[in-house]
């Protein structure tokens, strides 16, 4: 009986400490791929010293990934004859969403150092991480865990259906976010990130323009000298998300929600319940306050519904299933 429970207790302990293994955490590749996040690092530099909007591409691409298959590199896989229509070509992302040659060269870089030990999907949460630390003046320092497989699904309607439109209210935006076991206060810090990159007109023209309308009279006036009245995919222009700081990761966001300078109903939204209302001006007013809620909330988006175990692989190419 003795040796029997002694045994148990082993098998037992020893499961629990392969399913710890299978989680993600800080270091992952200290033994396996040692330089594998600063060999990403410095693939992300160059792109987004060079343009800033890929920097916030990268960004957006973490959070279009995560919220869709999980963060499983799903959105990076291009369309095949058996699969036309992959995430990346789904209305949300395409033709917006950037920087999948970063990506690619990040994952060239790392082949060459370890082949066959670094996902996609991690690469991913790297470069976004890097992203963000490089376009906030080198403040935003977060603590990366890795461990991620990547997916081999990826679905145009699974996109369409999971990530939230520029439409939403804050009950939708709330519903959204809880369904990838995120919070109401992570949707408001993490809604910070419309401070970089560009958004097209056809984003909120005519949802925010007409009138009457929420948005300031001065601010509407300036987009509609930006955007045609009724965009179409041969004429829709860009325009900075953040016409103050556009190429800055940093709270001046909630500041033009306070001022109802933003492009979107879900932006706008956030002022229209007490309890985001007062993140809005806790995240506008308070130093460090909303840096501090972001780098938090941007850990635990990367961890929505992770692949592990038989779940997933490790792509020689993140733009092809193995």
């Amino acid at each position: 009986m003795a040796a029997s429970f002694r045994l148990a207790v082993a098998v037992t302990c020893a499961l629990l400490l392969a399913t710890a293994c299978q989680g993600l955490h800080v270091g992952y590749y200290k033994k396996t791929c040692p330089r594998v996040e600063h060999i990403v690092r410095d693939e992300v530099k160059k792109f987004v010293y060079k343009n800033a909007g890929i920097g916030a591409g990268l960004i957006r691409m973490l959070f279009h990934d995560c919220f869709v298959e999980g963060c499983d590199g799903s959105v990076l896989l291009d369309p095949t004859p058996a699969n036309p229509q992959p995430e990346k070509l789904s209305p949300p992302n395409f033709p917006s969403l950037r920087g999948f040659e970063v990506i690619d060269a990040a994952k060239d870089a790392v082949e060459k150092a370890c082949p066959g030990v670094v996902s996609c999907a991690d690469i991913v949460a790297f470069a976004a991480r890097d992203a963000a630390y490089f376009l906030s003046g080198f403040n935003m320092k977060i603590d990366m865990p890795a461990g991620r497989l990547d997916g081999r699904v990826s679905s145009s309607s699974d996109a369409l259906n999971n990530l939230p439109p520029p439409v939403f209210n804050v009950a939708q935006l709330v519903g959204s976010f809880a369904g990838k076991g995120l919070n109401a206060e992570d949707m408001v810090v993490l809604s910070g990130a419309h401070t970089i990159g560009r958004s097209h007109c056809s984003s909120f023209v005519p949802d925010r323009l007409a009138v009457p309308s929420d948005i300031n009279a001065g601010f509407a006036n300036f987009l509609r000298g930006q955007c045609p009245a009724n965009p179409t995919p041969a004429n829709d222009p860009t325009v900075n998300q953040d016409i103050v700081t556009p190429n800055g990761l940093d709270n001046q966001y909630y500041k033009n929600v306070l001022a109802h300078k933003v492009l979107f109903t879900s932006d706008a939204t956030l002022l229209t319940t007490p309890a985001t209302a007062k993140m809005v001006q806790d995240s506008a007013n308070i130093p460090g306050w909303w840096e501090g809620k972001f780098k938090k909330a941007f850990v635990e988006m990367s961890k929505i519904e992770v692949k592990t175990g038989k779940q997933g692989e490790i792509r020689k190419q993140c733009r092809v299933v193995n």
